[in-house]
């Protein structure tokens, strides 16, 4: 019985040994600061590096795969810089994801949110069976 590391979902998984996910997973969250500023440049060059597709499957295990080093991250490692994260880990792959940048305005209180996103998919990596409140304000 074939185990699920041999099950097929868009190629990522055959083509990339597990050694270059943890690296690039580890190379993106360490570019990951407090500093917005730097974010950009950062986001551009991920825009321009990744240009293939990521199914579905790939990117929600590129996304646990963000969340669990994050645990050994020593700073802060909520929303925002665990989905710039996956984006960045993604474009090392030739990957690509968007960055989004929203809010939730009901029920009180405001709650500001950052997630990734596979254009025309949806969000990754977040709990959306109650439904998709967020607003998108900014997608890069």
């Amino acid at each position: 019985m074939p185990g699920p590391s041999s099950q097929k979902t868009d190629g990522l998984a055959d083509a990339t040994p597990p050694g270059s996910i943890r690296a690039s997973v580890c190379t993106s969250l360490r570019s990951c600061t407090p500093h917005a500023s730097r974010y950009r440049p950062m986001l551009e060059l991920a825009r321009r590096v990744g240009r293939r597709p990521l199914g579905p499957a790939s990117a929600e295990a590129l996304m646990g795969a963000v969340r669990h080093a994050a645990r050994w991250w020593p700073g802060r490692a909520a929303c925002m810089e665990t989905s710039l994260g996956a984006v960045l880990a993604a474009a090392l792959l030739g990957r690509r994801l968007d960055w989004c940048l929203g809010a939730r305005f009901a029920p009180p209180p405001v709650e500001y949110h950052a997630w990734a996103e596979l254009p025309d998919h949806g969000p990754v990596g977040e709990y959306t069976l109650g439904g998709w409140h967020h607003h998108t304000a900014l997608t890069i």
